[in-house]
């Protein structure tokens, strides 16, 4: 992950350019798994870095729900 002031602009995926406020954004539309975020963002489709931040975030973030 990459460092940033602002958590909300935090790139998770360096590949896509996809930001933690994207990925919540998904979540509250319902979309909260690796395969369907990698769709809507191109997340994971690159390098593939990125899919355990992801999966941790999403982890996270779907059991505050």
């Amino acid at each position: 992950m990459s460092e940033t002031l602002d958590p909300e602009n935090e790139i998770l995926c360096e590949c896509s350019g996809t930001t933690r406020k994207k990925i919540e954004s998904l979540i509250e539309q319902g979309i909260d798994d690796i395969d369907g975020i990698s769709r809507k963002t191109g997340a994971v489709s690159g390098c593939g870095s990125c899919e355990w931040d992801l999966e941790d975030f999403l982890a996270e973030h779907v059991k505050q729900k």
